[in-house]
């Protein structure tokens, strides 16, 4: 039984995934390296500090890094009008948090793209708290974001909510049981393959199934 809900932000509440794979593709294509969207793709809900290694290889991140990050931010920020919340979003935050649980909004992601969607979800006056990538050392695959998430609001224990196999990845190495929604594009088998114990369709069925589950009701 769990006090304190988690949910990743990007991909999960809000449809940024395949803004954030076109963004990284063009970044890449800034320094004549083409790797395929798909692969990039894949790699969606790491931290930029974990991605480029991922798709390039370390060679890749020594040289050019810290530019391919912020070439990224210069490609994906005019897309940022495009971004909008996945159909019942706000309501499942609703649903969740009157439910008795704290709520606390998790997100790899720059702060002040993490406050624009905060800003699409309401999320400032429903959730307790929130993070982003300004908090951690390290995010996710590593579980940085996770253990500051139960830190920002005393959370005895978490449900993680996500959307990738790099949420599900980071949860389990806090022992923090994961949900996760096939908004990212991942397919059933590998979230469970990652650590999910549940696995929905979307947000509204995961909403329609609120009872009977880990965020039937609250510990608190």
């Amino acid at each position: 039984m769990a006090d304190t809900a988690i949910f990743d932000v990007d991909g999960t509440l809000v449809d940024t995934n395949y803004q954030h794979a076109l963004a990284w593709y063009r970044a890449f294509r800034r320094y004549d390296i083409i790797p395929a969207v798909w692969r990039i793709h894949r790699a969606i809900g790491m931290g930029g500090d974990h991605l480029v290694t991922a798709i390039a290889g370390d060679d890749v991140e020594q040289e050019h890094g810290d530019d391919l990050r912020a070439a990224w931010t210069e490609e994906f920020e005019p897309m940022l009008a495009e971004i909008q919340p996945f159909d019942g979003a706000r309501e499942l935050l609703h649903d969740v948090k009157a439910r008795g649980f704290r709520l606390v909004l998790a997100s790899s992601g720059q702060r002040r793209h993490v406050e624009h969607f905060l800003d699409l979800l309401g999320g400032r006056e429903i959730a307790d708290a929130w993070t982003t990538s300004d908090d951690v050392d390290a995010t996710k695959p590593e579980p940085d974001l996770v253990g500051v998430a139960l830190e920002k609001v005393d959370g005895a224990s978490g449900v993680m909510v996500g959307d990738s196999v790099w949420d599900a990845v980071a949860a389990a190495k806090l022992s923090v049981p994961t949900i996760a929604v096939r908004t990212g594009g991942f397919s059933e088998g590998e979230l469970r393959e990652a650590g999910a114990f549940r696995v929905f369709e979307s947000l509204q069925d995961m909403r329609a199934n609120l009872d009977g589950g880990p965020l039937a009701r609250s510990t608190r």
